[in-house]
């Protein structure tokens, strides 16, 4: 990705902030996830320039279904900066939960593709409260993760193997969204037999 392009100085901005988010917060050893990181595979995915982040200033997911329809298998993940959402936190996390099972059913073709969201609105999760970050941009943004569906599950599986599920479950119940992703993978692993 030439990250050295940016339409404005506010995604280049959002684009430093996403990184030292990942760095201070995700990439770190915490007791919640088993002393794993929060997302074990960000900072790789960083070295390795496999992080693409697009931005979105429209009120449409005409971006976010392009990047669907397109996923470029250069990157590990997309990140979508969303600023011209309006969603309130529940419709935006419920319209992601849709199109994850949308996408499963061959909506955009490529049924390997799961969507998760960050919107300005969520609340902080205890993982986070006590680490002390100074954002670089005041203007609220949401944030779209699109991945392959397979890679994400299979890395998962491996975690779950070494406890890094067993905190995190028992304080915010998990096992539901990774219950949905695993029965989306089995379907499309398996096809029709699930």
């Amino acid at each position: 990705m030439n990250n050295s392009f940016f339409s404005d100085d506010l995604e280049a901005k959002i684009e430093k902030e996403i990184k030292a988010w990942s760095s201070s917060v995700l990439e770190k050893p915490n007791p919640y996830f088993n002393n794993l990181p929060p997302c074990p595979y960000a900072r790789s995915a960083w070295i390795k320039n496999k992080v693409a982040i697009i931005f979105n200033h429209e009120n449409n997911y005409q971006s976010l279904y392009s990047c669907i329809s397109q996923f470029d298998e250069q990157y590990e993940i997309a990140v979508l900066v969303d600023l011209g959402n309006v969603k309130n936190a529940d419709d935006f996390h419920q319209y992601l939960d849709s199109l994850n099972q949308v996408i499963s059913e061959g909506m955009f073709i490529d049924k390997d593709i799961w969507l998760m969201g960050f919107h300005p609105e969520d609340e902080p999760s205890d993982f986070v409260e006590e680490i002390e970050f100074d954002p670089l941009v005041e203007k609220p943004y949401a944030m779209i993760f699109v991945q392959r569906l397979s890679k994400l599950q299979e890395a998962a599986d491996k975690l779950l193997k070494k406890g890094y599920y067993d905190s995190y479950d028992a304080e915010y119940d998990a096992s539901t969204i990774y219950g949905v992703r695993e029965t989306l993978y089995r379907k499309l692993k398996d096809g029709d037999k699930t």
